[in-house]
């Protein structure tokens, strides 16, 4: 039997991280490891979120540039 599997949303993602008091500055650094640890893993998991390319460079750009 074949299961429907539901996609999580970004709104999804962020009200979860938001609920364990996650805020603006902990998120990017939290996206500025995974770009720093694994960059393709990275791109994957904002392409399953279904961020649109231009978003997607936008958050991999940011993220790079703090790992300074």
């Amino acid at each position: 039997m074949s299961e429907t599997k539901k996609k999580v949303t970004m709104e999804e993602w962020n009200s979860r991280f938001r609920s364990l008091g996650v805020d603006d500055n902990l998120m990017g650094h939290w996206h500025t490891l995974f770009e720093r640890e694994n960059p393709s893993g990275h791109q994957s998991f904002l392409e399953w979120l279904g961020l649109p390319e231009e978003r997607i460079a936008q958050v991999r750009a940011k993220s790079a540039e703090s790992k300074k």
